[in-house]
């Protein structure tokens, strides 16, 4: 077995590091795995279906799991190796990440964590915002408060799609957190380093609320009041 991993490992080595034709795929915050195998499967010529089975034999996880990246992918690779290849890379990123902030990986604890970051991607205007977000996500959890965020229901391949009120009603995903309390079992997206650490480090604040202003950043605040407030000024 051990080998078997060696020659995969060196493999995947000779792969990124051999003097051959390279595609530049990019993958950025907050997308989903759905539209990055999208994306994949058209610029490098490859099986969407085949992409699609790879990714639910390989990841440990159904979303969340691929590190924000422009990646070097070698011509002529297949959907078995890419993924196997993504993932090994987007892994030992995380792995190291994880160890140098708490001194070890564990697995199920950090992917809680990019299930908020990926609330955080989806919800936050700018990287400034992600703190804050994130504290307003944690201190309604701790209310027993629904976090009715939108930004949930953008997963798979609605990750570009408006969120009406009609979408709300009708979607009954683990993902709609207007219907079900709590976090969804499963992330929203792919995340960036700046959405994990505020994930693992929210800003301490008694924000339980917050409203996109017409200047495309967020008004945060304590109170549903001021939040009604800030609604009617939003959409004047």
């Amino acid at each position: 077995m051990t080998k078997e991993l060696n020659t995969k490992a060196d493999f995947l080595y000779k792969l990124t590091t051999a003097k051959a034709a390279l595609h530049d795929i990019t993958i950025i915050p907050g997308e989903t795995t759905y539209v990055f195998l999208d994306q994949l499967a058209k610029n490098l010529g490859l099986d969407r279906v085949k992409l699609q089975e790879e990714f639910e034999k390989q990841s440990p996880v159904k979303e969340g799991v691929f590190v924000p990246n422009t990646y070097k992918i070698p011509v002529g690779i297949s959907e078995k190796e890419l993924i196997s290849l993504l993932l090994k890379i987007s892994l030992k990123k995380m792995k190291a990440i994880s160890i140098k902030i708490f001194g070890s990986y564990n697995e199920k604890k950090w992917f809680r964590y990019i299930v908020i970051a990926s609330i955080i991607q989806k919800e936050s205007a700018n990287n400034k915002e992600m703190p804050l977000v994130s504290s307003v996500i944690y201190n309604r959890l701790k209310n027993g408060m629904k976090l009715q965020m939108d930004g949930t229901l953008n997963y798979g391949k609605y990750s570009h799609t408006k969120v009406t009120s009609k979408r709300i009603k009708q979607d009954k995903s683990i993902y709609n957190t207007y219907i079900y309390s709590g976090l969804p079992t499963v992330a929203i997206c792919n995340v960036s380093q700046e959405a994990v650490m505020a994930a693992i480090f929210p800003a301490k604040t008694n924000y339980l609320y917050f409203m996109k202003s017409k200047n495309g950043t967020h008004d945060f605040t304590c109170n549903y009041s001021t939040h009604l407030r800030n609604i009617k000024h939003a959409t004047k």
